[in-house]
């Protein structure tokens, strides 16, 4: 099990495959994206790698995150994620780690937090499809309809569909291809639609379905220091 990354959402694009076709993609630019910390099964239990990237300001950062980023030799980030690993597949605290930490072709899958839409209808929210246009039907073409039920239960049961806030929600959308990387600028083209706004943090994982091509990088594609 290997470590993820933290890639901030550019947008969307298309590129061409061999054959012509152009293939719809989502641009994710990894943006000094290194290790802050081990979690080990000695001392927490558990094994894990803490990621961060982005960058903050440091009249911005707790002075509790401050001590961590200086233990680790880092500028302080903008975005913390832990990710679950082997114990095989650490990775040196303090290396960056780079587009090509995914290959061409593998699947991915990706988690952000969806655009928030505010407050919506039912017909919008969950695609009902309103009432009659007619037959005794006035002023609530766009309503839900009927939410109770008879005496018993006679309540509203949980979970019911209806008018309320649309979005703003944790998504992780499964199985998406890496269509290719840049190394050099950070990028990674992913197939499709990525939940989130531009400018989100998106985390982004082995495909838990379909497990790590042979071929991917242990543990990590990091990034060689600048000299």
């Amino acid at each position: 099990m290997r470590s993820g990354v933290i890639a901030q959402k550019v947008g969307m694009t298309r590129v061409y495959n061999d054959a012509g076709e152009h293939v719809p993609v989502t641009v994710l630019r990894l943006d000094g994206c290194q290790v802050v910390a081990h979690r080990t099964e000695d001392k927490n239990g558990y094994t894990a790698v803490q990621l961060g990237a982005g960058r903050s300001k440091v009249k911005n950062t707790t002075k509790a995150l401050r001590g961590q980023f200086a233990a680790a030799s880092v500028e302080p980030k903008a975005k913390l994620v832990e990710f679950r690993v082997s114990a095989d597949n650490l990775i040196d605290v303090g290396a960056e780690l780079s587009a090509s930490h995914f290959i061409a072709g593998q699947l991915v899958d990706v988690t952000g937090t969806t655009i928030g839409k505010g407050f919506a209808g039912a017909i919008k929210r969950h695609n009902f499809g309103g009432l009659r246009a007619t037959h005794g039907v006035s002023v609530s073409h766009r309503s839900h309809g009927s939410t109770g039920s008879n005496q018993d239960p006679g309540r509203v049961w949980k979970g019911k569909r209806m008018a309320g806030h649309m979005g703003q929600t944790r998504v992780t959308t499964q199985n998406l291809e890496v269509v290719s990387t840049d190394e050099d600028r950070g990028l990674i083209l992913v197939k499709g639609a990525v939940p989130g706004s531009k400018g989100s943090w998106i985390v982004v994982r082995d495909a838990i379905k379909s497990g790590i091509p042979a071929d991917a990088p242990r543990p990590a594609a990091v990034r060689a220091a600048a000299k």
